[in-house]
């Protein structure tokens, strides 16, 4: 019997470590279906169409996934099966059809919930204790097709969405690898997936990351973390000038009334006074000139509090 014939579209870490489960496995991998890094973006994850190359496999990066030429490609390869991990479209019906024995796709949480975009991010902000990764079959609706396997992975109370991202990818891999024996005998589970509403995430914006300081601490320091570096960061106004708050750290105490909503120094270290009481402990913060030095910073806060918007 020949050995099975997919074509991956991928991007990001997920991509690159779920196409290396494949080749491991000995699938025939024909095509490699990626995009064009965004020049706005500065990429500090594994690249796609660099592993593929390395193994000698075809690379396309189209503007247009589901554009008619791609189509008719898929049509004279006729693969097996068809498999998205992190590719960056919805893919078509077109796209789905073209696969023999199914179209399938790794998501990175733990269906039904968070279909969408950027769902560790979600996850984070939400303040959930776990997310994972999710093996389904794809339909012409986003994250919505019946599920083969998934697997948990916790989220820690200062987990940011690089280290969160970092477990969901190796829980993809295990996901991947230990669902390939079924799927290529045909006998794979597949339980149809409920569609839970309020369950659908959109695309997160830079400018989402803007700190309100009359929430509370816990939630604004599930922001923090939610977008940290690599991400575009959360921030806030201080004097006139835009601080990014990179780290933080919930404390476990409360402040008096007269004393909140604004940004004080202690014992060397810098704190935020959240509006409710909560507080705050600011472990890495930048300005556009750079990192802050914040030992300094707390001095200077300790004679002069600052007043958080």
């Amino acid at each position: 019997m020949s050995a099975a014939r997919a074509v991956v579209f991928g991007y990001h870490d997920v991509g690159v470590r779920c196409l290396k489960v494949l080749l491991s496995a000995k699938i025939e991998v024909p095509l490699v279906v990626t995009v064009e890094d965004d020049p706005k973006e500065h990429r500090w994850f594994a690249s796609v169409a660099d592993t593929a190359r390395e193994y000698g496999l075809e690379v396309t990066k189209p503007p247009d996934a589901n554009s008619r030429e791609l189509a008719y490609r898929l049509a004279d390869l006729r693969p097996d099966f068809i498999f998205s991990f992190y590719y960056r479209s919805l893919l078509g019906a077109g796209v789905l059809e073209s696969a023999r024995r199914g179209a399938l796709n790794m998501h990175g949480s733990l269906l039904p919930k968070y279909r969408g975009r950027a769902p560790v991010n979600w996850a984070i902000l939400n303040g959930e204790l776990e997310t994972g990764a999710t093996l389904h079959y794809m339909v012409d609706r986003a994250d919505a097709g019946d599920i083969v396997d998934q697997l948990a992975v916790p989220i820690l109370e200062d987990d940011d969405a690089r280290e969160v991202l970092g477990k969901v990818t190796a829980a993809a891999e295990i996901v991947l690898a230990r669902s390939l024996p079924g799927l290529l005998a045909g006998n794979a589970p597949r339980r149809p997936q409920p569609i839970e509403p309020g369950q659908y995430f959109g695309r997160r914006r830079p400018e989402d990351g803007r700190i309100d300081w009359r929430q509370p601490a816990l939630q604004i320091h599930n922001l923090v973390r939610a977008v940290a570096p690599p991400f575009p960061g959360a921030f806030t106004e201080l004097e006139g000038r835009r601080w990014w708050i990179h780290r933080t750290r919930v404390e476990a105490r409360i402040i008096a009334p007269a004393q909140r909503a604004r940004l004080f120094g202690e014992r060397g270290a810098c704190y935020a006074a959240c509006a409710d009481g909560t507080i705050l402990r600011i472990l890495a913060a930048a300005t556009e000139d750079g990192p802050v030095d914040l030992a300094s910073l707390s001095r200077e806060l300790e004679a002069h509090p600052a007043t958080l918007g």
